[in-house]
């Protein structure tokens, strides 16, 4: 491919910052028929079918009808409350409850809750008359044996794989006179219940090259719903670094999460843990294919558990453990605590961490540490490598070969974070690990000397550059080419540098390369940037530069630059020291000159009457009155008619 031809799929998606749905191919998501990777539950007043009457108001009592259904063997006892919502038990209430002897525990605060059930109540449930079930087989039945039986129906609801039900008593008059069912029926009035999701699907790449599983939760929008927010409890194995949770949601969706265990978070809208500050989620793709993409992307390569469910107030998921993940070996334990502590569980919310291919970034707001009191100071695992703070971040750049950083993971720097916390007068230290992935991307660098220090974004004309690209790729580093780099700057034809590992175009020369590193390839060249006498300099360029593997995987970087013409910096750099004294000179010369001109006129320019002497022979009469006529008028000019 050219220098000057771009792919156009790769560069929309990136200008809309989505993943490569290509990239999801050969994951097609099939429902999960073993023993699912996870127990998720959300809460709902919304039934499959359902309806309310004011039938029972004119009865003795009111009556609430459950009729619960499995699509699987229940693992828990079903959990049912019965509350009043004025508060007081007024009235005489029935709860008829249908669930396939289903074990069950109902508990109330009124006593003289009548309760028809065929399940199996444990001995926590309220001492309340238990009467016989209906022996029924259908809908219909069930609703004309409570009419017959009870006069009325308050409420009828029909559960699918329910985990609790909270029924609230009371009686509206102005619900229909019957009570006919209808589908997905919204309960909300007198019914909050929890149920199982039974409808996880996963799948996994045909190319897999690691078994790190992703758990995906896709809220589905729904334009009538009040939900905003949503209670997310989550509990997983203790060591879970290799999985990976996605909650997607609408843009202005809240998530308040409850963690009990660490593992990678990609969170869509806002999302807060136990209640600290409100933190920014990253933007995420709304379908299926783009966010298994997305996974993908993230270098995980099984789709362990994806569930699409409808909005809710709160979840709660279980992970639990996936006997195909791989552990990374790694020099220390990542959790010294059986188990995990506040801070373990705001840092790996936060995840402050940032790795490229040779160096660790730890930036932390200290406003977001809010449920972590007085933080003194943090280090890596090496304490001589403290972060620098002030009134706002800690902040720490670290090689990755520096600070007690270990890189036995695939494709992962693993460390500790030290923070130093006051306790009893003395500091505390509480060390949280933590594994930084390395992104499996080219890296592009420039360089003002052979050393490869110090980079730069500054490129000058006439003047030797020194270009690193770098890349890890634990699978088959010696696979990895430097495909091709060049020039690209505006108003002049990209020029070619680099072409199959071999220099192209005067002034450029391919350099030996440091031996890589736990599969890190590294490629030098330098080059002389020249423009033709003449020519436009522009003032930014591109280095653009492509990677790849021989089955055609290509990754691109590009490195913008400033273009700088040492030769014209030092034209305008200033004026010199004789230029200075020369203008000094200059102008006190004609400052001199300048007044010497105005004093020859104003020497030939005095009033005639101080220039010219009195006649002595003149009469005295004469004398006298042209003395008195000169006293006279001093402010006017001599006139000749006096004299005549």
């Amino acid at each position: 491919m050219g220098p000057r031809s771009v792919p156009l799929l790769p560069l929309l998606l990136a200008l809309l910052g989505r993943p490569d749905p290509g990239r999801a191919e050969g994951c097609d998501l099939q429902p999960v028929t073993a023993k699912p990777p996870i127990t998720l539950s959300y809460a709902t007043s919304t039934v499959p079918r359902g309806c309310v009457s004011n039938s029972s108001m004119a009865t003795g009592h009111e009556v609430h009808v459950l009729s619960v259904k499995w699509s699987k063997d229940f693992p828990v006892p079903l959990v049912v409350t019965v509350t009043p919502r004025a508060g007081a038990c007024s009235r005489p209430a029935v709860l008829i409850l249908l669930c396939s002897r289903c074990s069950a525990n109902i508990t109330s605060p009124c006593s003289d809750l009548i309760i028809h059930t065929d399940a199996h109540l444990s001995p926590e449930t309220i001492r309340a008359p238990n009467r016989e079930p209906p022996m029924v087989s259908s809908e219909g039945q069930l609703l004309a044996w409570v009419l017959d039986t009870y006069g009325g129906i308050t409420s009828y609801s029909e559960l699918q794989d329910p985990r609790k039900v909270q029924l609230y008593l009371g009686e509206d008059a102005y619900s229909p006179p019957d009570c006919i069912p209808q589908e997905h029926f919204n309960a909300i009035l007198h019914l909050e219940t929890e149920v199982f999701f039974h409808g996880v699907k996963g799948c996994s790449r045909s190319d897999a090259q690691n078994t790190r599983a992703a758990h995906i939760i896709h809220l589905q929008p729904e334009p009538s719903s009040p939900i905003t927010e949503v209670n997310l409890t989550l509990t997983c194995p203790q060591n879970s670094v290799n999985q990976m949770l996605i909650l997607q949601s609408k843009v202005n969706f809240t998530w308040s999460l409850s963690l009990m265990c660490n593992m990678q978070l990609l969170i869509s809208g806002s999302y807060k843990i136990f209640s600290s500050v409100l933190l920014p989620g990253c933007l995420l793709p709304d379908t299926e294919q783009d966010l298994i993409a997305k996974a993908f992307e993230k270098n995980y390569s099984v789709i362990a558990s994806y569930s699409a469910i409808p909005a809710s107030t709160h979840i709660s998921l279980e992970i639990h453990g996936h006997e195909t993940v791989e552990t990374p070996v790694t020099t220390t334990p990542l959790v010294t605590s059986k188990s995990l502590d506040l801070p373990h569980q705001v840092l790996f919310t936060l995840k402050p961490w940032k790795c490229t291919d040779e160096t660790m970034e730890i930036v932390i707001v200290r406003s977001h540490l809010g449920p972590i009191k007085d933080v003194v100071n943090i280090t890596l695992r090496d304490i001589s490598c403290q972060a620098e703070k002030n009134a706002t971040h800690f902040m720490l750049k670290s090689p990755l070969s520096h600070c007690g950083t270990s890189l036995e993971g695939r494709g992962y720097a693993n460390n500790e974070l030290i923070l130093s916390l006051p306790k009893d007068a003395v500091l505390q230290s509480v060390r949280v690990g933590f594994q930084c992935e390395i992104p499996r991307e080219l890296f592009l660098r420039l360089f003002p000397t052979a050393d490869f220090k110090a980079p730069q974004t500054e490129l000058e004309i006439n003047k030797e550059a020194f270009v690193q690209a770098s890349m890890r790729w634990m699978d088959h580093p010696a696979d990895l080419q430097l495909k091709e780099c060049w020039l690209a700057a505006s108003g002049r034809e990209p020029v070619l540098l680099v072409q199959g590992g071999e220099a192209r175009g005067a002034g450029v020369a391919v350099l030996e390369s440091p031996t890589g590193t736990h599969g890190r390839k590294v490629w030098r060249f330098r080059f002389t940037y020249t423009i033709p006498e003449g020519g436009h300099m522009p003032f930014s360029a591109t280095l653009k530069c492509k990677a790849g593997l021989q089955n055609d995987t290509i990754f691109e970087k590009d490195l913008k630059v400033t273009v700088k013409d040492a030769w014209r910096a030092l034209n305008y750099r200033g004026l010199g020291l004789a230029a200075v004294l020369g203008i000094t000179f200059g102008a006190f010369l004609i400052g001199a000159l300048l007044t010497a001109g105005l004093w020859y006129i104003y020497s030939h320019t005095r009033p005639i009457s101080k220039l010219q002497p009195v006649s002595s022979t003149a009469p005295a009469s004469e004398s006298s009155s042209t003395n008195h006529s000169i006293g006279s008028t001093q402010s006017t000019p001599c006139s000749t008619s006096s004299m005549a």
